[in-house]
Parts: C-alpha cells; structure tokens; sequence
C-alpha cells in the first residue's frame, strides 16, 4: 500500500511538473510578445518621427558639420555669379528656339505640336554651358516628344507629366549645369 501511495505521489508530481512547464512556455511566450510589441511601438514611433520631420534636427546635429560646409560653398558661388542674380533673388531665363514636331497618331491624320520652352537656370553662368549643349537638349526633347500621343497632352495633369519628363531630360543633357524649371511660354496642338 505504501507503495501504491508512492506512485500515485509520482503521478501527480508529473501531472503538476506538466502543468509547471505548460504555465511556464506561456508565461515565456507572453514575454516575448509583449517585447515584439513594444519593439514595434518604438520603431513605429521613430519612423513616424522621421517622416514628419521631427527628427531632422538631430540629424542635423549628427551629420550637419558635413552639409552645412556645403551649403555655404554653394551660397558663396552664387554671390559671385556674374550679374549678382542669386543674391538678388532674380531668376534667370534661357529661351529655346521654337520646337515643332509631328505627333505619334498610330497612322491617323498628321497632329503636330507647336512649343516654346524657357528654362530656368541656377545661375547666370549656366547661360554659356547651355549654348554648348543646346543640339543635345533638343535633340533629347524632339525624341520625347515624336513620341507622345494626343491623349498624353491633355489636360493639366498632361502639362504636369510633360513638364517633369523635360525637366528630368534637360537635366540629364546639361549634366554639370542645374535646371530649376521648364516653362512654357506657348503650346499648340495642331
């Protein structure tokens, strides 16, 4: 008898050394999701942070000797342009010959565009560079623009589109100058 005690002893040891180790894995795993929790609360947190713009002046702090150099060499070039236009706050202008191009039709009657662009240049200097380069930019604006369809001009969201495609193209074209805006000056669609 004495030894039946034992074994049922044993068996409810083991029973309560299951139940030990079952409350035990969930105590753990409640552990770990409560730190995966508050991990992602904080990440949440500093992402949102960063993409609001709070962070930017301890980035600044971080990285700001480097970049704030920078920005003074650019200012100090643009005082010293030719005619003083950054420091007075005037824009600077350079006028494209007037473009006229056939229009892609998928072999529908011929619709040609009519266009006059003036770029806005950083700097006055950036007239001289503009004048070497100007057979790539219009050739890099003419292959754009044979492509385009009549559908693709129209409204002001067309406008938008065909404004950024220019600005980016006249950019890659004038590589070492900077192009502010592409501005049209007239546009017609025949």
């Amino acid at each position: 008898m004495a030894e039946e005690e034992d074994d049922a002893d044993a068996v409810g040891d083991e029973g309560e050394g299951d139940g030990g180790k079952a409350s035990g894995s969930g105590g753990k795993k409640k552990i770990i999701i409560i730190i995966a929790l508050a991990f992602l609360v904080i990440v949440g947190g500093v992402a949102g942070a960063y993409f609001m713009g709070l962070l930017d002046p301890v980035i600044e702090m971080i990285v700001g000797p480097e970049d704030a150099a920078e920005g003074e060499e650019d200012g100090e070039e643009c005082e010293e342009g030719e005619e003083g236009d950054c420091a007075s706050g005037r824009a600077v202008f350079y006028d494209l010959q007037e473009l006229l191009v056939n229009l892609n039709t998928g072999g529908r009657k011929s619709s040609f565009l009519k266009i006059r662009i003036s770029l806005e240049l950083a700097s006055a200097r950036d007239k001289a560079k503009m004048d070497i380069i100007m057979p790539r930019v219009i050739d890099n604006f003419q292959t754009y623009l044979r492509e385009l369809r009549l559908d693709d001009l129209k409204g002001s969201a067309g406008m938008y589109r065909l404004r950024e495609e220019l600005l980016v193209r006249v950019n890659v074209a004038a590589a070492p100058a900077k192009i502010k805006d592409v501005l049209f000056k007239e546009m017609l669609v025949q």
